[in-house]
């Protein structure tokens, strides 16, 4: 495979694709090793995941420089990536000494019930190419300190970043079991073949809708496990009480940074009437003073597009939305000057919609942020709750019965709500993950490292009678 650099679209590096015997061979290799490592003390699995963390933390501009030469992030965001694999690191490492199950109260005397969490086996991890570092970590640090084997397969667009990734972990890894952590390069089919092994459990696919579907029907067919994290068409509500400096920084931010192309990003943003006029004529001011070009560059904030069928798809979306009755406000150009040729460079965009038209209702992976507004907060939850996807939401309010409802059982649908924050730049302590569309699966932090485990619940008999459950009688 050819690597080409989103900056000026220049060749980088070639990788070899790996063929589909190779790849069952991997998986293999992947499955007798997990039989070894789960055999191993979780807290000497954490001491491995340890060592990566030492060799990220020297290499940290190295790695991301990688990241910036072949996603197109700029520096600042790159490095906060490499940061994030750092943090998941950490998070893992204390992890593996805290693997706990429960005791549970049995209703028969002289019984003790109790769980407890094994390692699962192989784990198959797909990524996109816009995280092509953190979001393998919060995978596979994970599953490495609960005792499973992990194979990836990157983004084909993010195939340097993988090499780059799999050299330190071989690195740390010297002396674990062979084939515990192995990458594949490949399109579909290569990450459909893992989507349909057997030998795999565990998937754990980050991607586009329509993929999370039909790696979810490959593994369910065989009744495997998955964990999908796919598209967001995330919402901020912006309250007539918000702090506007606050929420205008924060807005921005979550719409324009990786130019647009998080899962995270913000596409949506309902305004209360009475700040309409006054929001948009800022974050006109905003947009049109925003640096794009070669993230290279000192002063840069939005980066290219990874390559022409992204612009190619912002373009329709704005045709679209012009065509449904919304109106350009700012931005949505190519630009070619001043840029390096042979990227896609464009201006981000600010559209105003009268709601949620089709388009809207779409996830466009550009930065385009459509504007809405609303009257009552209860029409606001409404609209931000009214599309298929559910990852990442957000309120903008100093009024705390507003900022409560947000949050509660009849707020946010979403699988993240944040207040006065924005919906991009998740930390690594909170699971991550969303509902509807999204996938529902939940990696990172909190207790989503019982995805890559097994749970088995034990019943001790340390008497001497045979009383059996829920009263019943068997006399022999």
């Amino acid at each position: 495979m050819i690597c080409r650099s989103p900056i000026d679209g220049a060749v980088i590096g070639q990788v070899e694709e790996t063929s589909p015997p190779e790849i069952a061979a991997a998986t293999e290799r992947a499955r007798q090793a997990a039989l070894q490592w789960r055999l191993v003390p979780a807290p000497k699995r954490g001491q491995l995941v340890s060592g990566i963390a030492d060799i990220v933390r020297r290499r940290r501009s190295e790695l991301a420089a990688v990241i910036t030469r072949e996603v197109g992030k700029i520096p600042s965001e790159a490095e906060g990536e490499v940061q994030e694999w750092i943090d998941i690191c950490e998070f893992a490492v204390g992890l593996s000494r805290q693997l706990y199950g429960l005791t549970i109260a049995s209703e028969r005397a002289n019984h003790r019930m109790m769980e407890q969490w094994h390692p699962l086996g192989a784990v198959g991890i797909i990524t996109a190419f816009n995280f092509p570092m953190a979001v393998w970590a919060w995978n596979a640090m994970l599953a490495l300190v609960c005792g499973d084997s992990v194979i990836w397969k990157p983004s084909e667009k993010g195939a340097l970043c993988a090499q780059a990734v799999q050299a330190v972990v071989d690195e740390a890894g010297a002396g674990a079991p062979e084939g515990l952590s192995q990458t594949i390069q490949g399109g579909r089919e290569a990450g459909m073949q893992i989507a349909a092994s057997e030998h795999i459990p565990l998937v754990s696919a980050t991607g586009s809708v329509a993929m999370g579907k039909q790696v979810a029907a490959a593994i369910g067919k065989r009744l495997g496990r998955c964990l999908l994290e796919l598209g967001g068409n995330n919402a901020a509500i912006l309250a007539p009480s918000a702090d506007l400096r606050l929420a205008l920084t924060s807005i921005v931010f979550s719409a324009v940074g990786t130019a647009g192309q998080r899962c995270t990003t913000l596409r949506r943003l309902i305004v209360h009437e009475s700040l309409l006029p006054e929001v948009t004529d800022r974050l006109r001011d905003v947009y049109s003073g925003l640096t794009v070009g070669d993230p290279r560059d000192p002063g840069v904030l939005v980066g290219p597009l990874i390559d022409e069928a992204a612009w190619l798809s912002m373009r329709a979306a704005l045709d679209r939305a012009a065509s449904e009755g919304g109106v350009l406000l700012s931005g949505g150009v190519r630009i070619t000057e001043g840029v390096p040729a042979g990227g896609f460079y464009v201006r981000p965009a600010i559209v105003k919609v009268p709601g949620n038209l089709d388009i809207v209702c779409e996830e466009t992976f550009a930065p385009i942020l459509y504007l809405m507004p609303y009257r009552h907060i209860e029409e606001a939850i409404q609209l931000q709750n009214r599309v298929r996807q559910g990852l990442s939401s957000a309120i903008f309010t100093n009024d705390v019965r507003e900022a409560e409802w947000f949050l509660s059982a009849s707020g946010s649908d979403c699988g993240i709500a944040n207040v006065n924050i924005g919906t991009s730049g998740a930390e690594i302590g909170g699971a991550f993950g969303g509902e509807k569309d999204t996938g529902g699966g939940r990696e990172s932090g909190s207790d989503a490292w019982k995805s890559y485990m097994r749970r088995a619940t034990n019943t001790i008999n340390y008497g001497r009678e045979l009383p059996l459950a829920q009263g019943v009688r068997f006399d022999l």
